[in-house]
């Protein structure tokens, strides 16, 4: 089999976009930035397409300023590329995608001879490609790289068809077609990608859905049973949400000095992939609600209307943002108390209410610090500037300190006789909440802070053992 490499030097490489040079699919990249720029306009996509393909995809384009210079490039077919360019070869870049993007993707890659991309009428794939490679080279004419079935048309009419192989089926396809076919990349999505996608580190804030139990000393095998599968119902959610936050997010995921290794960011999982899964989580996590108290189900839902309302328009907001972050946390909660069918405790929720506005501000607070350090003014997708940091500081330290009050308001009330027969000891507990809040605030503004910092109090050692003194202390006083 003769390889891509050794082709004569005057035979053009026609090279595909979409999952071939770039790693994700400008159609779905488009789609995902125009939801979440424009989340009440998502039914006039179904408008755009009953009058065809090219036209929901010139629509979208126009619709949305997408940032090719951040799109993930394949780098065996950057290889290919260059070592055509090397041997005097043209490349074309032929795509079924709108005509706008793949120029600017070609102006981004450079030394592009020409861009074959769906026009106002055509939707460049399959036959139709074939047949504008053949009238521009001829049968034969050209080579061509590719990564789907719709390929095929166009491998036929290749000199050599070199492939992109997202599975070992598609594989054993090309090569029963073409048997003198180059496979010049092999890209699975991995199991571990899918994992990571749904953030399995953030289940540890539905631990919270447990405190209206230890709280309440509330440990019959019932309730922690239907805490458990509440556990289990807010993680599925939760990843589901965080699914479609990362796909929402993908332009600001791309220039975020972390964020960007995520699997959608960096092209690991496709965004089909994402809207798949999210969607399974999403059902699962409803099915299995079911199975507890109707207030539980309407705290879920709550939970999720709030957490995509979240996604789409509300973390763009100056501190509304926070006080959304705040109330999830609060809701969780809630939602304990109610699978446990346990008492309503206005202490505890005032606590959690104060407390996790602190830890949402300090959130803000760490993202205002990398931003600083990293020369920006202002950070991306937010409605924060670097300038804000020292009154988001002060504001994260009175939620952190009223949490504090709080609970010393607490300790001091006839409620707490109820649960503890020895209360003064519980008042050990205050000196070591203001040492952990003090510290958490301090850390943000150094910028040594993880930037949640509930998982940063479920991983920090200095806080799991302030935790544990709390614990001790608590029940020494029971």
């Amino acid at each position: 089999m003769m390889s891509a490499h050794e082709m004569p030097p005057t035979l053009p490489l026609v090279v595909d976009v979409d999952g071939t040079l770039i790693k994700t699919d400008l159609l779905y990249e488009t789609a995902m930035q125009f939801a979440a720029s424009q989340p009440l306009q998502l039914l006039r996509l179904f408008g755009w397409l009953a009058h065809g393909r090219p036209t929901l995809k010139r629509e979208l384009a126009r619709a949305v300023e997408l940032d090719v210079s951040a799109l993930p490039l394949r780098s065996e077919t950057l290889a290919a590329i260059a070592a055509a360019r090397q041997q005097g070869r043209a490349v074309y870049l032929a795509s079924a995608s709108d005509m706008g993007l793949v120029e600017r993707l070609a102006a981004r890659i450079g030394g592009i001879a020409g861009v074959f991309a769906t026009s106002r009428d055509v939707n460049l794939a399959g036959v139709h490609k074939a047949n504008a490679l053949i009238e521009a080279f001829g049968i034969n004419g050209f080579d061509y790289i590719g990564d789907q079935p719709v390929d095929f048309p166009v491998w036929a009419q290749a000199r050599l068809a070199i492939a992109v192989c997202h599975s070992s089926s598609f594989e054993r396809s090309v090569y029963q077609r073409f048997p003198d076919a180059e496979v010049i990349a092999r890209s699975r999505v991995e199991p571990r990608h899918l994992v990571r996608a749904m953030r399995p580190h953030q289940w540890a804030k539905n631990v919270l859905l447990f405190l209206p139990l230890i709280s309440g000393h509330n440990f019959a095998f019932q309730p922690i049973l239907s805490t458990v599968l509440a556990f289990v119902c807010f993680c599925m959610a939760a990843s589901s949400a965080y699914i479609l936050n990362d796909l929402l997010d993908l332009p600001s995921d791309r220039v975020h000095h972390r964020k960007r290794r995520r699997p959608f960011a960096a092209g690991d999982v496709p965004i089909k992939y994402g809207v798949l899964l999210g969607g399974a989580l999403f059902v699962g996590a409803g099915v299995l609600s079911m199975l507890l108290p109707w207030n539980f189900v309407a705290l879920l839902v709550l939970y999720l209307v709030a957490t995509i309302t979240y996604s789409l328009v509300l973390k763009r907001k100056l501190f509304i943002d926070v006080i959304t972050l705040g109330g999830l946390y609060t809701i969780r909660v809630m939602a304990g108390l109610e699978a446990a069918g346990g008492a309503q405790s206005q202490w505890l929720l005032m606590i959690c209410l104060f407390l996790f506005m602190s830890l949402a501000t300090v959130k803000r607070c760490s993202e205002l610090v990398l931003q600083q350090k990293a020369g920006h003014s202002a950070t991306v997708g937010r409605g924060y500037r670097t300038s804000d940091l020292p009154v988001m500081l002060a504001l994260g330290a009175a939620a952190g300190y009223a949490t504090s009050m709080v609970l010393a308001l607490y300790i001091a009330s006839p409620e707490v006789t109820r649960l503890y027969a020895n209360v003064s000891i519980l008042w050990l507990i205050q000196p070591l909440f203001l040492y952990w809040i003090s510290r958490v605030l301090i850390l943000s503004n150094r910028g040594e802070l993880h930037e949640d910092p509930v998982i940063f109090a479920c991983t920090d050692r200095v806080s799991l053992l302030t935790g544990f003194c709390i614990l001790i202390v608590a029940g020494v006083a029971v």
